[in-house]
Order: structure tokens, then C-alpha cells, then sequence
């Protein structure tokens, strides 16, 4: 099942059930007006969703426009991004000053939560010279977590799985990171690819907590990298359970894999600029690749094994504010 969230003026926008082929939808209100209204309430929302996906399946529903389509959930109660592929952090490590983590437990931060932009919105940022990256990343939408649970009861609270741009501004990220106590401006509103998906949608793709897609990146309309969700160190159980340790988890908490990266970085590329930064320190000991500049364009797009796009299209611009 796909979910979209539309703008109608209302912060939470109106959550639409959408057909397979992503071109028909059905709105799921009055009862559910917005997802973030139904995630609260999965066990009641999702008989009512699941009956607008059949009546989509059998051929009903209105045609879909995705220039109307704001972020599946623009805004949540917690943003929580994991850090779970090592070669990712190794490269990072190597490259750049700063604390070594021995990658026994799961690392995360606590992030911006009250925006995401919706797949195809400028994104406006301050200066150029504050280092503008995207970053490519799967993430689940949890519905309530008790504190303690186990990874191995952790799968059972992910309802929706989705496909995340990072935005980070890195000229800021070292001296905050440096401080002891996360980040604030070097990590502004994250985007979102239109479509929040259930488990079921994504096959044999969804396995050991992983998803287990090709997500390509393209930059100013070259392509940047196609790395797989699959490497991941620890799945989103594990992510679950380190979040849920020592509190509860509301519904609608969203959680990150982190940067999307692979062991064959030489050929399939990063998924974001600091990454191949880091590589071209390593081998030659300076960066070649520059940040973002105002009016690049980056697009993502992860594919099933089929070749479908099942989170859609994730398009944007960097702006000046």
C-alpha cells in the first residue's frame, strides 16, 4: 500500500490511499484527514486505508497530480537518524578529524522534526559557503514503541517505510559536532520522497530490516551513485530497540538508516558529496568535488529489482533563503 500526503492548506496536508502505479489516488478523509492522525491510531486506520487500496486495485480513484504532493509526513513528534553503514563512517573517519567509534551499538542523533519538504520544493539554505550535501536514506515511520523493547520485537512496529534526503550544511557539521552536543544548524529540514509505503509493498526487498534497494542519485542531471540499502550494520530492528532503550517511542517517531553507502564505493558511487570528498582525501589528499551551489538540482529515485520506483521521485533545488 502507497500513501501521499496532498497540500489542502492545513499543516498535515490530507492523506491520500494511491494506486500501485501511483497514478490514481483516494482520500482516506474525513475519518483520517492526515497521516499523522492515522499513524497514532495504525490498528483502526489501516482496515479503512487497506479498503481504498482494494477499491484503487479494482480501478477507482481520481487521477493523481504530484505537483500537489508535500512530504508523505511533513511533520512529525521525532526525527531520529541512525548512522548504520560502516563503510560510510570508516571512509568519514579516515578522512576527517574527530572522535573514532568502535561501531559496537548503533550511533544516532536527535533530529529536526516539525519540517520535512515535500519531493519536488526548493530547499532554501543561508550561504553557499556553509557546504550544502545531500544525503541519501531509507527510513521507517514507527507506530508506539514501549521502552525496552528488543530488536527481535522491533519489526512489528514499523508500518510505513520511506525514502529520505538529508540535508547538511558540513561547513557547520565539525565545530558543532566538536561541542559534545549534536547538531543544530548544520542539520536544517530533511525532504521526503512522495510515498510512505507498507513493508508488504517493497517484496523481498523488505528483509532482516533492511531495504534492500538500488537508490540512484543524480546531481545537476549526471549520476552520483547507485549504492544498496542491503549493507547496513545494524537493520531498522536494531535502530528500534537502541532508540526505544531508555524511552518510550510515540507514534509517527521516524527513523534513519543514515547515508546509504556501499563496500564497492568505486562503482557504485556515494550518496553524498562529503562521502566522495572523503574518498578523494584518501587518494589524493585533498577534495575535488565542490558542495552544492544555488540552482543544483539533485534527484532520487530507489528501485525494486523490477525497476519500479515504488517511493517515487524525489527532485529538488537548492535556493537561496
Amino acid at each position: 500500500m502507497r500513501l501521499a500526503t496532498r497540500a489542502q492548506g492545513e499543516p498535515d496536508g490530507e492523506l491520500l490511499v494511491v494506486s500501485a502505479d501511483g497514478r490514481r489516488c483516494l482520500s482516506a478523509a474525513p475519518r483520517w484527514p492526515n497521516l499523522l492522525a492515522a499513524i497514532t491510531r495504525w490498528d483502526a486506520a489501516e482496515p479503512t486505508l487497506r479498503a481504498l487500496d482494494a477499491r484503487l486495485a479494482a480501478g477507482e480513484g481520481a487521477p493523481l497530480d504530484e505537483k500537489d504532493l508535500r512530504a508523505p509526513l511533513p511533520r512529525s513528534w521525532q526525527w531520529l537518524d541512525g548512522s548504520a553503514f560502516p563503510v560510510h563512517g570508516r571512509l568519514m573517519e579516515t578522512a576527517f578529524p574527530g572522535p573514532r567509534h568502535a561501531y559496537d551499538k548503533p550511533l544516532m542523533y536527535q533530529g529536526m522534526s516539525d519540517c520535512f519538504y515535500g519531493p519536488t520544493e526548493p530547499v532554501p539554505f543561508p550561504d553557499v559557503s556553509q557546504g550544502i550535501d545531500f544525503e541519501g536514506e531509507f527510513g521507517v515511520i514507527v507506530d508506539a514503541v514501549p521502552m525496552g523493547t528488543s530488536a527481535a520485537d522491533a519489526l512489528k512496529h514499523v508500518r510505513l517505510v520511506v525514502q529520505i534526503n538529508d540535508w547538511s550544511l558540513r561547513a557547520l557539521a565539525l565545530a558543532e559536532k566538536n561541542t559534545g552536543f549534536g547538531w543544530i544548524q548544520a542539520k536544517p529540514a530533511c525532504s521526503m520522497a512522495p510515498f510512505a509505503v507498507t513493508p508488504d509493498a517493497l517484496g523481498s526487498s523488505w528483509r532482516d530490516g533492511r531495504v534492500c534497494m538500488d537508490l540512484a542519485i543524480d546531481w545537476n542531471g549526471r549520476r552520483f551513485g547507485n549504492a544498496n540499502g542491503r549493507e547496513m550494520a545494524f537493520g531498522f530492528h536494531d535502530l528500534i530497540a537502541h532508540a526505544a532503550a531508555t524511552r518510550n517511542l510515540v507514534a509517527g517517531t521516524i527513523i534513519g538508516s543514515g547515508t546509504v553507502a556501499n563496500e564497492d564505493y568505486a562503482r557504485l558511487g556515494s550518496s553524498c558529496i562529503s562521502e566522495q570528498r572523503a574518498i578523494e582525501i584518501i587518494a589524493g589528499g585533498k577534495p575535488v568535488t565542490a558542495f552544492m551551489g544555488f540552482g543544483d538540482r539533485v534527484r532520487m529515485e530507489a528501485h525494486l529489482p523490477d525497476g519500479s520506483a515504488p517511493f517515487g521521485v524525489l527532485d529538488q533545488v537548492a535556493v537561496r533563503a
